[in-house]
């Protein structure tokens, strides 16, 4: 089945329109943070400060503030332990998951084509 717009509008309603909540959940996700933040969960379960490594660049307040966002819209899986000291632990959930396997392709095309594009 060909994907189009129309047929998006058909299928899930007006997603162009004002206050549609599509537009929030593509903020969530399409976020520089956001999508940076899946795309490190991809591989599998990552603690805090490993998650920090690997976003370079992201601040402690803005990964809480992704995080939470991210789990309350059912894509990451916040789990902690009760040790000393605290662990806790992201991964993606099965929402989570299947969303990845939507943007990988997206992600792997803008890294093959970033050089070309900014040259212009």
């Amino acid at each position: 089945m060909q994907v189009s717009l129309a047929s998006i509008r058909d299928a899930r309603g007006e997603v162009f329109t004002e206050g549609c909540p599509t537009r929030t959940v593509l903020d969530h996700v399409l976020s520089k943070w956001g999508v940076l933040v899946l795309g490190a969960l991809t591989d599998g379960t990552l603690r805090w400060g490993e998650l920090r490594r690997a976003v370079e660049g992201i601040s402690e307040k803005m990964l809480a503030s992704t995080l939470r966002t991210l789990e309350g819209d059912g894509f990451i899986r916040r789990e902690s332990f009760p040790e000393v000291p605290p662990r806790v632990e992201y991964a993606l959930t099965d929402r989570g998951r299947e969303l990845m396997e939507r943007m990988l392709p997206l992600m792997d095309w803008i890294a093959a084509n970033a050089d070309e594009i900014l040259a212009r």
